[in-house]
């Protein structure tokens, strides 16, 4: 016998399964989580300026900011996809489950 948790999970992901599993949804959806891996090197990179004169000299004689950006905005949507396809196949897993479970009690 199913939970009522577990029902309501049933009719949710039946409705939202398709929106989900489109890649512009899995972008959107996942740049906070893209943005927990990129953030932290920009954050090295501004504070790294003010321990280490000379690797900020040295840096800031070959430095092009369009790379650090293009990087973090790769970075952002790799991971974003990453975690939302990899947490949409949580969820159709356990709704393959549920399914199975809610089978074999009828």
């Amino acid at each position: 016998m199913l939970t009522q948790e577990e029902q309501k999970f049933i009719v949710y992901w039946e409705k939202n399964k398709e929106k989900q599993s489109k890649l512009g949804y899995q972008i959107l959806a996942g740049i906070p989580y893209g943005l927990l891996f990129a953030l932290p090197i920009v954050v090295n990179y501004v504070v790294g300026r003010f321990w280490y004169k000379r690797a900020d000299a040295v840096g800031m004689s070959q430095f092009n900011p369009m790379v650090l950006v293009f990087a973090m905005l790769l970075m952002t949507a790799f991971v974003s996809v990453l975690y939302k396809r990899f947490r949409w196949e949580q969820l159709d897993q356990r709704y393959k489950e549920l399914i199975v479970k809610k089978n074999q009690t009828l």
